[in-house]
Order: structure tokens, then sequence, then C-alpha cells
């Protein structure tokens, strides 16, 4: 028994919008790596500029914006090594067909470290001087 031709014209239809959908999906993730490493050179040049341009401008005190910039430059590394991280997750569940949730302890613990350089930048800048 043959399959009428609309039948089989959805049937490649469906297929590809599966593979659509697919392709799609890991596009999206590499844009999301990207996003990763973007996040991890902006922290790179917030603690370059925090840890060694201020200090060489500001009068006073140089070691809290050393220690500040040194922080924001191990937050860039932890983006750095969770980028790749979390692409190959999202690859590997993409092949079995499933969703990866993101380390939400990853996420809990940048969200405080962000946080806390902030809240000390707040407060050298206000203190400086």
């Amino acid at each position: 028994m043959s399959v009428p031709g609309c039948v089989s014209f959805l049937l490649v239809a469906v297929e590809r919008g599966v593979e659509d959908a697919t392709r799609r999906t890991r596009l999206a993730n590499e844009r999301t790596y990207l996003a990763w490493w973007r996040t991890a050179l902006a922290a790179f040049a917030v603690a370059l500029g925090t840890g060694r341009v201020v200090p060489e401008l500001a009068d006073g005190a140089h070691w809290p914006y050393v220690v500040i910039g040194t922080g924001f430059a191990l937050l860039g590394l932890a983006f750095t090594g969770y980028a790749f991280r979390r692409h190959f997750e999202v690859e590997q569940a993409l092949s079995r067909g499933e969703y990866a949730r993101p380390d939400d302890r990853f996420l809990a613990a940048a969200t405080v470290v962000g946080l806390l350089l902030g809240i000390a930048l707040v407060v050298v800048i206000v203190t400086a001087g």
C-alpha cells in the first residue's frame, strides 16, 4: 500500500521541523556559550582596571583594589570554566533528546560573589580619599 502524496509531504515536513528545532537549539547553545565567554572577558577587564589601573591612579592604600581585582579575575575564570561545562552538558542532553538544567549551585555562588565584589567596590570607592 502506498502513502498518498500529501501524507508523505507532511511526514517529511514534520521530520524537517524536528531537525530544524534541534539545529536551532544547538545554535542557541553556541550563542549561550559565547555569552558566557563575553561575561568572562568583561570580568577580566574589570579585574585589570580595578586591580592594576586604579591603584596606579589612586592615592592611599592599593591593596583593596588588588584584592577586588583578583576576585573579579577569579570570577572570570569561573565563568570560562562553567561556559565549557554547560555547553558540553547541553550538547550531550540534546543528543539524548533531554534537557540539561543549569547548575543552581554555580548560579547562586556566582550571584553571591558578584554581589560581594560589587559591595566591596562601593565600600572602597566611598571610603577612599
